[in-house]
């Protein structure tokens, strides 16, 4: 069994340094939250999770899900980032709210670019600017919000409360609070739930990491509101938590939701989500969540790591993985099949959990010409088969093996003689 490296981190005044101790695989690690989960980015393989089914409050993380809904609809160009938007009385009024998380408009009649709202609530986790996109996005918050539930409907969350744009507490909105919804209300998703969203809103739009690795960045730059949007993120490089490789994702804070974060980080090769929920002492301590979340990075990375599978163009060492199929109508008989591309994963590091390999075809399966050089002709599935599962919607990753040549097709008289050939083998 391989020893499995857990690296500790000083959390405060640095970038985390590695220092080297080892744990059994069979040690139960506990995330100090209420909630957490881990998953890794590529696969939806969770590596992690603890109460992560339970629909919990998730303050502003609920802006990953408003930003998700703006990038669509710029990339469906209903939406452009030039865009300029003017904020209505209701979002104006928020800014002028020190109890709302805001960026400080000094013009009423200003308006923002898509662009410079989109900064403002990744960065600075500003609730007037999500509320804005969302009027944009919607028509109306509540309209917009109708949107969010129905998008995390289609990704198979069907847990979600979802009263607002934001993360704010009702009690800030005053009457602009969802229809049927109380003034206390909040939104409030599980920590599995959260990791879903955030996968989705890296995967479909990798550029959002741009954003959100941004520790500042200046807001309506040469306008009446011009103001430097600072990160809530403090495992950013150069911040008191700082934690090399993250890049990501989004903090939230509110007295129901205690201290929540989604983050992400790229280390030994492979993309991690991590999800704490209401972490434990934050009342007294404004880092707990980096530190409980730096903990889990370090448990994940100390328990699991890439495996190369495949390499692009090399025969694979499994000896169920077909190497040569049978060519029908074709003027040569077979064709060789190596994968396409490089193929790594996740796997774990105790050697008691379970790995597969199948392939869609056995070794000199049939297949059809005409075939092309590259031809996807083998799908390759691999999964891992443990308590964690993976998310909704994963059951494994996928890769494939392809056509070394081309294999024209036989002329029409060829090819009606082999089929008559066959017919008389497998019929008569």
């Amino acid at each position: 069994m391989k020893k499995i490296c857990l690296l500790l981190i000083i959390c405060f005044g640095a970038i985390f340094t590695p220092v080297t101790a080892f744990v059994s695989a069979d040690d139960v690690y506990e995330t100090p939250a209420k909630a957490a989960i881990a998953i890794d980015s590529d696969s939806g393989k969770i590596l992690y999770a603890q109460n992560a089914d339970k629909a919990m409050g998730i303050a502003s993380i609920t802006k990953i899900i408003t930003a998700y809904l703006t990038l669509d609809a710029i990339k469906k160009g209903t939406l452009h980032w030039d865009d300029k938007v003017k904020m209505s009385d209701y979002a104006y009024e928020l800014t002028q709210n020190p109890e709302a998380s805001n960026i400080a408009v000094n013009d009423k009649d200003e308006s923002f670019s898509i662009r410079d709202l989109f900064n403002a609530t990744m960065i600075q986790s500003a609730n007037s600017a999500a509320i804005t996109l969302a009027e944009k996005v919607g028509g109306t918050e509540p309209k917009f919000v109708d949107m969010m539930k129905s998008q995390l409907a289609y990704w198979g969350i069907t847990d979600a409360k979802l009263v607002n744009a934001s993360g704010l507490n009702n009690s800030v909105l005053g009457k602009n609070i969802y229809p049927g919804s109380s003034e206390t209300a909040e939104n409030e998703l599980s920590a599995k739930d959260v990791a879903i969203v955030a996968q989705h809103l890296i995967r479909d739009f990798p550029d959002t990491l741009a954003t959100t690795k941004k520790a500042t960045e200046t807001f309506d730059k040469g306008g009446a509101s011009e103001q430097t949007l600072a990160t809530y993120n403090y495992m950013l490089p150069g911040l008191p938590a700082a934690r090399a490789g993250v890049d990501g994702l989004k903090t939230g804070t509110t007295e129901f939701a205690g201290a929540c974060f989604v983050a992400t980080t790229m280390q030994n090769n492979f993309r991690i989500i991590t999800v704490v929920l209401n972490a434990d002492g934050a009342d007294t301590d404004d880092y707990a969540r980096f530190t409980a979340t730096g903990g889990l990075m370090n448990y994940v990375y100390g328990t699991w790591t890439a495996r190369i599978i495949a390499n692009k163009d090399v025969k694979m060492s499994v000896p169920e993985a077909p190497t040569k199929l049978t060519v029908l109508d074709g003027q040569k008989t077979s064709v060789n099949v190596l994968p396409s591309d490089n193929f790594s994963t996740v796997v774990p590091m105790a050697s008691d959990s379970k790995t597969s390999l199948s392939f869609s075809k056995k070794q000199g399966a049939d297949v059809t010409a005409a075939i092309t050089k590259h031809q996807k002709l083998v799908k390759v599935t691999f999964n891992i088969k443990d308590k964690l599962g993976y998310l909704p919607g994963s059951d494994g990753e996928k890769f494939y093996l392809t056509a070394t040549s081309a294999v024209p097709r036989s002329n029409s008289v060829k090819v009606m003689w082999n089929h008559f050939v066959r017919f008389v083998n497998e019929k008569l």
